[in-house]
């Protein structure tokens, strides 16, 4: 077992681990017990009751974060034409419009946050899926990745403003960024509340009843603390 430092242990002692807190209560200790000399990101694990290996228990969605992520996102587009121009003109860090682009991407250093492309492209981009699978780069439809020409100004906005996607892993649990520790409390909690919302309404077909069994909000190498479940599925948006 893993030996914790001793400002690690002097966090965890402020913290009840038998008692489940409010969200607001929750974001408020993990700033209070964040002891990393960086600007810790704050993140929210959710365990299910779901299935993953049943087709109908699934759960892979995005949530536009209301106050962000803390951090530049960097967009990578694949698109060509009129596609290619239009994602230059918003603002993407790269576009990879023909073969030499996409055959830089083969060996480069994907230094990139999120990668969106147009569905003309996606017979190329395929061939790439080997780079773009291990770092979660690779464009899908069910996260909102593949999107029209017409589309793609509103996609690299979102996500340049604070779109994340959370997807159920093969452990059954979530994991997704909310911000940063240096947040004001109520921005991370605008943040949590946008993504339970998501969660809730994301809840898949083959689920039966309470579908959350557990959360717990931590901060880079903090402590977990665990938050009341049904609490936080009753939160809506806030701004």
């Amino acid at each position: 077992m893993a030996k914790h430092g001793k400002n690690y242990l002097a966090a965890k002692a402020k913290i009840d681990s038998e008692r489940l807190y409010s969200p607001l209560e929750a974001l408020n200790l993990a700033k209070e017990t964040s002891a990393t000399k960086f600007d810790s990101t704050v993140e929210v694990h959710i365990r299910t009751t779901l299935d993953p290996r049943q087709a109908d228990q699934q759960v892979r969605d995005v949530v536009v974060l209301p106050h962000g992520l803390g951090k530049t996102v960097r967009v990578l587009v694949f698109a060509q034409g009129e596609g290619a121009t239009a994602a230059r003109d918003a603002g993407a860090d790269m576009v990879a419009d023909d073969d030499d682009s996409l055959k830089a991407l083969e060996g480069g250093a994907l230094d990139y946050d999120v990668a969106i492309a147009t569905p003309d492209m996606m017979g190329k981009v395929g061939r790439l899926g080997r780079v773009l699978g291990p770092r979660g780069l690779m464009p899908n439809p069910k996260a909102g990745t593949v999107v029209s020409p017409d589309d793609l100004g509103r996609a690299i906005d979102e996500a340049k403003a604070g779109r994340v996607e959370f997807r159920l892993d093969k452990t059954a649990n979530m994991h997704v960024s909310i911000g940063k520790v240096s947040f004001e409390a109520d921005k991370l909690f605008g943040n949590f509340s946008a993504l339970m919302d998501a969660v809730r309404k994301a809840k898949p077909a083959g689920a039966k009843g309470i579908f959350i069994k557990r959360i717990t909000i931590a901060t880079s190498m903090g402590p977990g603390i665990k938050v009341e479940p049904n609490e936080a599925l009753a939160l809506e948006v806030s701004g």
